[in-house]
Parts: structure tokens; C-alpha cells; sequence
């Protein structure tokens, strides 16, 4: 038997096989390292959230909140796309807002605040009969807040669809995924047709005669699209006026100042847009608004972290086709917000196509490589 002496020491490490096993831990280590450095908080915070649950409202009530995460995670993930693309813009103070404040925009404005203020507005009742209803009567705090489906449908929808046939029109985007679809689209490019053809999108989704509240239809559907305008145009502005700080300069700069707040501003709102009717579709999960809360709320906070993972890793640059199926998944779930006015579908299809979408264009990336890539 040998002894564990300094030579044999020196002899394992001189071994090859010994070698190869040491590096592939290294880099095990490494990749360990680089995702609990993304997700560590995350998978922290779930914990607690998870343990909290159990031990106030039972196993049961532990595994909804599990099953509302998983959901919020699933379905974001194009707007974590989205999101790095933007952030990857913006300047280490911007993102660390957006790691922090915006997270509690994010949890306790979008999934807590906002939704009692929608049953506010559309039952006209007062804030405090609203929270006595969602802690004591959550059955009909749901009714009240499908109430309210239309608008916040028309507004997402007509929202995400500008979004998506912005990217779409987008003449100067070199890299194309489904050229078939996307060179047409281009070639007739202006900056007004997304506005052009959304206006005839909610035109005709006013008009049909099965939409039985055509009124808020088309009211919601104009503020969707005016909010888009207005955020993208200031944050348009504000690049423009940074892209000239740089030309100053003579080399590229990240966003800060009013660039950075507009660039943070659209990512909020983003986000809304995205979880306005995702909290509608958690009631048919559970009525419990505190299990909504919780879980809705942890899942958003792992959409913050991968959309931190995939700027700090270039996964956007690793993928080129990554952010093109982000924005076809935001197109079809705008057209699915849009449907739903007319008749019930079930979160798990918009759900299931998104991972379809974005699943088949991390295939094409991996398969394409620099001179591949279709341009």
C-alpha cells in the first residue's frame, strides 16, 4: 500500500487520466460557481418562500406555490430575452436598479398593487373593500378581476403586438432567423407600419360582433399602443442623445443618465405587460392570494436572475436566433391575448408554443455558426 507521501503526490498529479478528471471538475466547479453567482438568490429565496408557506399553510398549499413559480418561469422567458437585450445596453448602475428596485416593482407592484387597483377601477369599489375581498373573499376578488379581462387584454395584446412587429420591421436588423417571413417584412419597413397595422389589428377586433365590450376594447387597445409609442420613442430620444456622448467619446459607452432611466422604464413596463394576464390566469391554479402572490412573485424574481445570466454569459451573442424566437413567441402571445376577448384559452397552450418557439430557435443557433448565419 502506498504511502501519501509528497512523490506520490507528484506521481497522481503526472498521471493523464488523473489530469483530465481534475480538469473536468475545474470547470464543474466553475460552472457551479458562475450559476450560483446568477441564481443563488433566487434558489435562496424560493427556499424561504417555500418553507414559509408549509409551515403557515401546509404541504399542499407549498406545492401550488411550487406549481406557480414553475408557470411564471416557463412563461417568461421570452420577456428574460427581451430584458437582456435591453439591460446588456445599460450601464452597472442601471442594472443593479433594475436587480433591485425593479424587482419590487416587479413583485409587489405588478402581482400584489396593480391587480387590486384594476378591480378599484373597473367595480368602483375603495381600495379597502378591494383588499378585504382578496384576503377574505378571494372567489369573488376573481370575478371582480375577470371583470376586468377585456381591458387588460386589449391593452397587453395590443402592446406585445407592437413590440413584436417593431422587431419584425425593423430594416436595419441584419441577422434574419425565418427569412421567408422576415425579409418581406423588412423591405416594406417604414417606422409607422407596426402603428399602421396594429390600428388595423384593433379596428377589426373592435368590430367583430361576438366582442360584447367594444368600447373598452378599443380604449384599452389605443393606450396599449400610445404607451408603447410613448416609451420607445423617449427611449429612442435618449439613445440618440447617448449615441452622441459616444461619437464624443470615440468608443462605445453603456447607458446611464436619462438613457438609463428610459431603458429601465420600458423594461418595467415590459414586464407588466407580460404579467397582467398571467395574474388572472393564477386563479384558475388557486383563489388564494397570498399562494398568487408568493408564487408569482418568486418566479418574477427568476426572471430577473436569467435575464442577469444571460447578459453576464452573451447568451443573446452565443444564439443569434435567440432574441428572434423571443420576439415570434411575444407576437403569437399578443394574438392569443386578442383571441381570448372572444373566447376562453388555456394558459398552458400560449405557454407551450412559446417553449416551442424559443426551444427551435436555440436549435437553429447551435446548428448555425458564422458563416451560416443568414443575413
Amino acid at each position: 500500500m502506498h504511502e501519501y507521501t509528497p512523490t506520490f503526490r507528484n506521481e497522481i498529479a503526472q498521471n493523464p487520466n488523473v489530469a483530465v478528471i481534475m480538469d473536468k471538475m475545474s470547470q464543474l466547479l466553475n460552472k457551479f460557481t458562475h450559476l450560483f453567482r446568477s441564481f443563488g438568490g433566487s434558489i435562496i429565496i424560493s427556499i424561504l418562500a417555500l418553507v414559509f408557506v408549509y409551515f403557515y399553510l401546509g404541504w399542499q398549499a407549498a406545492l401550488v406555490t411550487l406549481a406557480l413559480m414553475v408557470i411564471e418561469v416557463t412563461f417568461s422567458f421570452d420577456n428574460a430575452i427581451v430584458n437582456a437585450k435591453v439591460l446588456n445596453t445599460m450601464s452597472a448602475f442601471w442594472q443593479h436598479i433594475f436587480m433591485t428596485i425593479g424587482i419590487l416593482v416587479a413583485v409587489f407592484g405588478m402581482r400584489i398593487i396593480f391587480p387590486i387597483l384594476v378591480v378599484m377601477l373597473s367595480a368602483n369599489l375603495p381600495w379597502g373593500e378591494v383588499l378585504h375581498l382578496a384576503l377574505n373573499n378571494p372567489k369573488e376578488y376573481a370575478a371582480a378581476l375577470n371583470g376586468a379581462h377585456t381591458s387588460i387584454a386589449s391593452f397587453g395584446g395590443m402592446f406585445l403586438l407592437m413590440l413584436a412587429l417593431h422587431f419584425l420591421f425593423d430594416k436595419e436588423r441584419s441577422v434574419r432567423w425565418l427569412g421567408v417571413i422576415e425579409r418581406p417584412m423588412q423591405k416594406v419597413g417604414h417606422w409607422w407600419m407596426p402603428m399602421a397595422v396594429s390600428a388595423v389589428v384593433l379596428a377589426v377586433v373592435t368590430m367583430l360582433p361576438a366582442n360584447h365590450h367594444p368600447k373598452d376594447t378599443l380604449i384599452a387597445g389605443v393606450v396599449g399602443v400610445v404607451t408603447y409609442l410613448t416609451i420607445s420613442g423617449l427611449s429612442a430620444f435618449f439613445t440618440k442623445q447617448h449615441e452622441k456622448t459616444e461619437k464624443l467619446a470615440g468608443k462605445k459607452l453603456l447607458k446611464t443618465g436619462m438613457a438609463g432611466f428610459s431603458a429601465f422604464i420600458y423594461l418595467e413596463v415590459l414586464d407588466a405587460s407580460f404579467s397582467l394576464d398571467g395574474v388572472i390566469g393564477a386563479f384558475a391554479v388557486t383563489q388564494n392570494v397570498i399562494l398568487i402572490a408568493v408564487g408569482l412573485g418568486v418566479g418574477a424574481v427568476w426572471v430577473r436572475s436569467m435575464t442577469l445570466y444571460m447578459v453576464r454569459h452573451k447568451v443573446l451573442h452565443a444564439y443569434p436566433y435567440i432574441e428572434h424566437g423571443a420576439h415570434y413567441t411575444i407576437g403569437v402571445l399578443a394574438i392569443i391575448l386578442l383571441f381570448s376577448l372572444f373566447f376562453g384559452i388555456p394558459e398552458a397552450i400560449a405557454g407551450g408554443i412559446g417553449v416551442l418557439i424559443i426551444t427551435a430557435s436555440i436549435v437553429a443557433s447551435k446548428k448555425a455558426d458564422k458563416t451560416t448565419v443568414t443575413i
